[in-house]
């Protein structure tokens, strides 16, 4: 290491919300120790993103004091589910908000650096781990990544994965009557999964958007369009793309059955760990989530001078919060491929409100496929 390097405790890499709930995490755990966040924009900044925050995210975010970041924005309770005409809608058992990521984000660094964190603009070039250092001149005892789907952090622990990934775009229209206090999914006939969204803010404008997976390497398939993105769209939910606009896409990493993390300082959080729904493509509630535990485990390897340790350590917590929900989501995930096993979910949550809150938990927190959501399934297959 140069002389000229300058030496942090932690740095985390990506300000988003992984990166800076990483940041709380580990100084409501050291409140001494000192962190730098890195990230590429200045904050606030646009995200593409459904922006709903689940209440599991801020559960997770309470463990640090953080809980009430977002109360001034309206809870939702109303969700409505469909495809074509098998439908199933009602209150959520707990309310959900949804907060633009210009906000979310930028409130979460508040708190970070409220806290004790150093935010700097900067675009990481590279990460090396023998001596860890972040661009060449920032030396850390850990590293956290939280850099997101295109993690430079993770493409240097594990290379280029071949994981599932799905495409969306996202905008904002006007809320209409019909959609006022509502969160609305409708599943189109494109391979599933496949859905367009429509979630009202409460201040006058809806959150709106289509999303699909993509072919596979190899798969004789085109990926969508920009032109089908919004054609399906408008097909889903009339009116949505002619008249929204801000239009952003993105990449969704989409979980897999099983979830990597290897041994030594060098830590991987939120969509950079390749942590994103793949039945809803959600990701908000695992990037708080596995942002704080990677905070909190930094904090402690570094005070004990056991860096080498994180690595193991975290992967240890987040598997033990986070396998076996993993495991269902991307079961369910693979029986949603088929639009028949979507009506028969659909249909079983019209007739039992547990499975209906089953599948809510499923998608947007850490709920698991139950035995009444797994016998609505095969009940709804045999009556069909």
């Amino acid at each position: 290491m140069g002389t000229s390097a300058e030496a942090w405790d932690l740095v985390v890499v990506g300000a988003g919300p992984a990166g800076a709930a990483t940041a709380v995490g580990a100084l409501a755990e050291h409140p001494a120790m000192r962190v730098l966040m890195l990230d590429r924009s200045d904050f606030p900044r646009d995200k593409s993103c459904g922006d709903g925050i689940a209440p599991q995210a801020l559960d997770a975010l309470a463990t640090v004091g953080a809980g009430d970041v977002v109360d001034d924005w309206t809870p939702l309770r109303d969700l409505e589910l469909s495809h074509g005409e098998v439908r199933v809608a009602g209150p959520m058992d707990r309310p959900a908000r949804v907060v633009p990521r210009k906000v979310f984000d930028a409130r979460l660094v508040e708190r970070a650096v409220a806290a004790g964190a150093t935010l700097r603009r900067h675009r990481v070039t590279s990460l090396t781990t023998s001596p860890l250092l972040v661009s060449g001149d920032i030396a850390a005892s850990v590293v956290v990544g939280a850099d997101g789907a295109h993690s430079l952090v993770r493409q240097t622990l594990l290379g280029r994965g071949r994981d599932s990934r799905a495409l969306a775009i996202r905008g904002y229209a006007p809320t209409t009557p019909e959609l006022r206090g509502r969160q609305v999914i409708r599943y189109g006939d494109r391979r599933q999964p496949s859905y367009a969204w429509a979630f009202d803010r409460g201040d006058g404008l809806l959150n709106v958007g289509y999303g699909e997976l993509l072919p596979r390497e190899g798969e004789r398939r085109e990926p969508p369009s920009r032109a089908v993105l919004l054609e399906q769209l408008e097909v889903l939910i009339p009116g949505a793309a002619s008249s929204g606009s801000g239009w952003r896409g993105h990449h969704l990493p989409l979980s897999s059955w099983l979830w990597r993390q290897p041994d030594g300082p060098v830590l991987l959080a939120g969509d950079a760990a390749g942590l994103v729904n793949p039945m809803t493509g959600e990701g908000i509630y695992y990037a708080v989530a596995t942002g704080i535990l990677a905070g909190r485990t930094a904090a402690r390897t570094v005070l004990s001078g056991r860096s080498d340790d994180a690595g193991a350590a975290h992967r240890r917590d987040v598997r033990r919060l986070l396998a076996q929900h993993l495991r269902h989501t991307w079961l369910a995930a693979r029986l949603a491929r088929s639009p028949l096993v979507v009506d028969a979910g659909i249909r079983a949550a019209a007739r039992d409100r547990r499975v209906f809150d089953t599948l809510v938990a499923l998608g947007l927190g850490d709920g698991l496929i139950h035995p009444r959501l797994a016998g609505g399934l095969l009940g709804g297959l045999v009556r069909r």
